[in-house]
């Protein structure tokens, strides 16, 4: 055998073939002989790698160097620097996302590193197409054994000792079916490998069959000297030709080693097999159909009993498995069936393996223990969600299967656990879904796929998907009613009850899984009229308005700036929020997320823009008012809280003629948006004119005024006030609860910047400051101290950065001023001396198991503790509200967490008083906030006039009267950035940072959004 210093390793599976790998292979093989090194460097294809979106890959070995990605163009420079001048391609090698380090030898790569290789033991590492490669790695040798060393009965006790159960449906014991077949009388007996893989995103089948085709071919030789089978059938579909092919040749090759045929390896043992080519029904993946088809008849499911085993192909005993099932027997003949029983769970013994697609990092095939929790296949291995996206679900199981919420991450995968949860193991595909997934249209996409599927033979198969269909499409489009809710469950039970066969009981479970984990996004669809995932078009009019919890009509607005019309832009905009400025600075911007621009570059800059008009009108003095009704209705609001929510709804009610007034307890109004932001990100000036303008509309706000000490609520409900809303919003800063708190030097977060905010001198200037906490507050402390003239400030974070509830940006700029983050570490002391601050202990963090959050949880690591010298130490780990004051002498419920418990009015269990924002949700953004008082002020208003199904003007939206030519092309610019002061200039100052733009840039700016709303018009036209 000749000799080579390195291995080429091409995949050749369907995904890396379909991305041009037989191009790369011929342009290695070019270009090797080009440079004179076609006697060192050897090129061979080998079967599907696993990393299936990483395609064209190339594998160097020994040296295991992982290549991704490669174009033919690539090859030259490859070649002469890896091969000739000894250096690894850094460009052309795995680089983790997040991460700037690549990752050259694939045993590293965290796909691959966490996997258990048994059925995909020969993954990567052999030629299909050559059966003396798979002899190498000791195949066949099972087989020998099975015939030289074994009875039949020996097999069938191994395979059953193994608990190797069926991989492609419930997962019936293999090692029974086996036996039962076995003690049948009737013959001739036939063996079926059913690799009719119709599961949407699942490919293991198809992958194993183009990798590793003879040890489907062992498997099944085995199986059949074990049951006494002559003949066995491989039922594929057309749509899978590499599949087809290389079985079809792996079977030629089989006969002509005499493995397969007539007196296989002198045994007497005589078996054949023959490939049967699908049309690709789904309907066929279930195992009477398919024996059905394989007669030539039409794929429909029959009665059982009979069973197959009893009465299958040709009315003989016939034993059908899938092919993982079948690829599985050699390593337990080879290895005994105990060694199979040690891997897995109690009931679910060996490895799974899984196609792992959707919105996942790393989209591929992966082989994993039994047991292993779903949240570790999907973000150890699978990396993840991309675009840093929320997880949301995992459907497992396809269409027949569940989809699973991120409550279940730590869910152990097995057959029993996946059943208890809802869900099936399946064939093993895994499709994940992230935030932007709506969960009803996905049971919408299902019972599509499945009512096509659908043989027709069980009417409330046919019927019944198609009704259950109907309803869910009537909730996507705005139809929906609870009634059609309650219906749809009672429907699906039906279906699942009184089907015939596996299709037609599990058509029902993309419903009933998505109703038992997500009722309350089908709830939002109905009562609501809202998809919150921005998925079902006919319930919003742009994706960005969608996203936005006030409602706000974005691409109105931008329409108006690129036509130079500022006026309308800032009416659309004050129409549904008083904080135009403000928000421009502050907001979270969840509409640029959404943005579908997003798809060709980047977002438009849709808080910009809104800063732009709202600042372009404070600076003129010609501040446009919203219409206030002339007659004042008789009725009086009370407002406890001058933040968002409370000035919010209070703007919101004048527009409806309410008379309001706004209790502070602070002599500044504005709650957490006056005291809590520094001046860098929101000028008070700017805060104070947009109150103004709310001040202007009549509505009165009272300073100094806490209700509980200057005033009680009891005597306000006395006073003539017919409805309150309660706004105080999160005010109480929570204790870290370790020793040394009370020492000189430590400040709570909310605290120092609300003192900073309001004038009182805090000595910071050269000061080492320590801040714990991830959330805005504790970045916007940190970015005080440096204005403030710290000598040096860390803030310690017990989770990861990307986790850090903090605005990217802030973080980002953060950093950028010369802040340290110290990550994955938590308080455990704060140290002093003669009482004052001189450092903080802490110890580093592990993550641990999945919570309820989709987070894994931070759990201490044993001895790591460190210290870190420090003067000021600034706690910052989130807010509670403090209102058992307020309430003092009233029953009012409350949660757990000292939250005010509220209904979907937001009404308290006192009938006319009604809370929101942060004192009924926890810690929220000030669009959110503005939001709940949008919501409330319409809730009272329902409260005292009852509900007249009225339609509140800032629910009113209406298209921009812009031209817009819906067939152009979007403009090529990329996206405008506003100018920022030097780094110099901005950590000595509380200048604002990020400065407005120019009129110009935001009419170009502007003319780069795609007019999504257009969409809805084109919509009502048909």
């Amino acid at each position: 055998m000749k000799h080579y210093r390195a291995h080429l390793l091409i995949c050749t599976g369907t995904g890396c073939v379909s991305n041009g790998s037989f191009k790369i292979k011929e342009a290695l093989e070019k270009e090797i002989t080009k440079q004179g090194l076609a006697d060192e460097i050897h090129v061979d294809t080998k079967g599907c790698n696993g990393f299936c979106e990483r395609g064209p890959i190339v594998i160097v070995q020994p040296e295991g160097v992982y290549y991704q990605r490669l174009k033919v163009e690539d090859i030259p420079h490859l070649v002469k620097e890896h091969f000739i001048e000894g250096r690894p391609v850094e460009k052309l090698i795995f680089v983790p996302p997040k991460e700037k380090q690549s990752v050259p030898n694939i045993s590293d790569i965290e796909f691959f590193k966490h996997q258990r290789l048994i059925t995909l033991k020969n993954r990567g590492r052999i030629n299909p197409e050559k059966i003396d490669e798979y002899i190498a790695f000791d195949g066949y040798d099972a087989l020998s054994k099975a015939l030289t060393q074994l009875t039949p009965t020996d097999i069938l006790s191994e395979i059953k000792t193994s608990g190797l159960r069926g991989r492609g449906g419930g997962g019936f014991p293999t090692g029974t079916k086996w036996e039962l077949c076995h003690n049948q009388k009737k013959t001739p007996k036939y063996i079926i490998c059913n690799a009719d893989e119709g599961d949407p995103g699942a490919f293991m089948d198809r992958s194993i069959l183009e990798s590793d085709p003879h040890s489907v071919l062992e498997g099944m030789i085995i199986g059949a000297y074990a049951i006494g089978a002559s003949e066995g059938y491989i039922y594929v579909r057309d749509e899978y030709p590499l599949a087809v092919k290389r079985i079809n040749l792996a079977i030629q090759q089989a006969e002509e080693y005499g493995l397969l045929g007539d007196d296989i390896l002198g045994s007497g043992f005589n078996f054949k097999i023959k490939v049967i080519r699908g049309a690709g029904a789904f309907v066929c993946g279930e195992e009477t159909a398919l024996i059905s088809s394989i007669e030539g008849r039409v794929g429909e499911p029959r009665q059982r009993p009979p069973f197959p085993i009893q009465r299958g192909l040709w009315k003989k005993p016939t034993t059908i498995n899938n092919v993982e099932t079948w690829a599985n027997v050699p390593n337990i003949v080879s290895r005994g069936g105990e060694w199979f029983a040690s891997l897995g769970t109690e009931n679910s013994k060996g490895t799974k393996i899984f196609s792992l697609v959707g919105k996942i990092t790393n989209t591929g095939l992966v082989e994993v223990p039994m047991g292993i929790p779903l949240g570790d296949i999907i973000f150890n291995i699978g990396g993840g969600i991309p675009g840093n996206k929320k997880f949301k679900a995992v459907q497992t199981g396809g269409p027949s299967g569940g989809c699973l919420p991120m409550e279940l991450l730590n869910l152990p995968v097995d057959y029993q656990r996946l059943a208890e949860a809802g869900s099936i193991m399946g064939s093993g595909g895994m499709v994940v879904m992230d935030e932007d997934t709506c969960m009803v249209d996905v049971a919408k996409y299902f019972l599509t796929f499945l009512l096509d599927e659908s043989c027709g033979k069980c009417f409330t198969c046919r019927k019944g998907i198609q009704r259950m269909l109907e309803l869910v499409t009537d909730i996507t489009e705005g139809r929906g009613t609870l009634k059609k809710l309650e219906l749809l469950e009672e429907l699906a039970q039906v279906v699942k009850d009184t089907t015939q066969c596996g299709l037609g009981q599990t058509a029902a479970n993309p419903v009933l899984s998505t109703l038992r984990y997500f009722r309350n996004e089908y709830l939002e669809h109905i009562v609501d009229k809202h998809c919150s995932a921005g998925v079902c078009r006919q319930l919003f009019i742009s994706p960005c308005q969608n996203a936005c919890p006030a409602d706000t009509n974005a691409a109105a607005y931008i329409a108006y700036i690129s036509a130079g019309r500022f006026e309308d832009a800032m009416l659309e905009l004050l129409n549904t929020n008083p904080f135009p400025s403000v928000c421009g600075r502050v907001c979270d911007h969840p509409c640029q997320l959404k943005c579908r621009r997003n798809q060709i570059d980047d977002s438009v800059a849709i808080r910009s823009l809104k800063r732009f008009v709202g600042d372009y009108f404070l600076q003129s003095g010609k501040f446009p008012k919203m219409r206030v009704p002339d007659t004042k209705l008789q009725h009086k609001i009370g407002i406890i809280g001058s933040g968002p929510a409370g000035l919010g709804a209070a703007y919101f009610l004048a527009r409806l003629g309410y008379q309001t007034t706004v209790f502070e307890e602070h002599n500044v109004a504005g709650g957490m948006l006056a005291e809590a932001i520094p001046e860098s990100r929101l000028p008070n000036s700017i805060l104070a004119q947009e109150i103004k303008a709310i001040e202007d509309m009549g509505v009165e706000i009272k300073l100094n005024s806490k209700i509980g000490v200057d005033i009680s609520f009891k005597d306000l409900m006395n006073n003539g006030y017919d409805a309150f809303f309660v706004a105080v919003g999160m005010y109480g800063d929570r204790s870290l609860g370790v020793e040394g708190e009370d020492l000189l030097g430590v400040f709570q977060g909310v605290d120092f910047l609300r003192d900073v905010n309001l004038g009182k001198p805090q000595y910071i200037a050269n000061q080492r400051v320590a801040i714990i906490g991830g959330g805005n507050t504790a970045v916007d402390a940190a970015r005080t101290c440096v204005r403030m003239g710290a000598k040096e400030v860390t803030i310690i974070y017990r989770r990861t950065q990307e986790e850090m509830p903090a605005f990217l940006e802030e973080i980002e700029d953060s950093l950028e001023e010369g802040i340290k983050l110290i990550t994955l570490a938590a308080p455990v002391q704060i140290i002093g001396d003669n009482g004052k601050v001189t450092g903080i202990q802490c110890i580093r963090m592990d993550l641990d198991i999945f919570g309820k959050d989709g987070r894994r949880k931070p759990v201490p690591k044993k001895g790591s503790e460190f210290i870190i010298d420090a003067d000021v130490i600034i706690p910052a780990i989130g807010e509670f509200a403090d209102i058992e004051q307020l309430f003092e002498g009233l029953e009012v419920e409350t949660w757990d967490n000292g939250t005010i418990k509220v209904n979907e009015a937001g009404q308290t269990s006192i009938p006319n008083v009604f809370a929101g924002g942060d004192v009924s949700t926890g810690p929220a953004t000030v669009i959110k906030a503005i939001g709940a008082g949008q919501k409330v002020a319409e809730s009272i208003d329902q409260f005292l006039f009852g509900k007249n199904n009225k339609t509140y003007p800032w629910r009113i939206h209406k298209p921009a009267d812009v031209e817009f030519d819906m067939d152009a092309e979007p403009v090529e610019f990329s996206r405008q950035k506003p100018n920022r002061i030097p780094l110099e200039k901005r950590i000595k100052s509380f200048d604002e940072v990020e400065q407005v733009f120019s009129k110009e840039i935001a009419i170009k700016e502007a003319k780069r959004c795609l007019r999504c709303e257009m969409e809805v018009e084109l919509l009502k036209e048909k």
